[in-house]
């Protein structure tokens, strides 16, 4: 009966201290722009625009304009104040991709790390084309 009750202390000691941090995360103010639009329809069409085209780190099949994530909302309130001051939506592009990586940007430039991606699906076209030509030229 006493080992019993040592593992029920143990697990519940456990819980509480598994479940503190998702709490904690849960009661973090919404950034405040996340979910606000600018007052400036033009603006805002900016911001939309560039948001559209950046990826949410967290559930990474989606652009921060459509995730419900916390991460994406505090993405998208950034984009507004920076679009708010006056920076251009490139600029901003710019600054994210330098701070979490090439990945937060569904139209990636070609550098050190991404030109795989452009330079692969040129080199499969070409390996496809070149034994297609050798099987015509031997059906002949």
């Amino acid at each position: 009966m006493r080992a019993l009750s040592t593992i029920h202390t143990a697990l519940v000691a456990f819980m509480i201290i598994v479940t503190l941090p998702v709490a904690a995360q849960d009661a973090v103010p919404p950034a405040p722009y996340a979910n606000v639009q600018l007052p400036d329809p033009a603006q805002e069409a900016k911001a939309e625009a560039l948001m559209e085209t950046l990826r949410c780190l967290k559930c990474q099949s989606q652009s921060i304009a459509d995730s419900d994530a916390s991460m994406a909302g505090d993405m998208r309130s950034q984009v507004r104040e920076r679009i708010a001051r006056g920076e251009d939506p490139e600029a901003i592009r710019a600054w994210l991709m330098e701070r979490y990586g090439d990945y937060v940007s569904y139209a990636p430039r070609v550098s050190e790390t991404t030109w795989p991606l452009f330079a692969v699906p040129l080199l499969l076209a070409l390996v496809a084309g070149l034994v297609l030509l050798r099987r015509l030229r031997g059906r002949t």
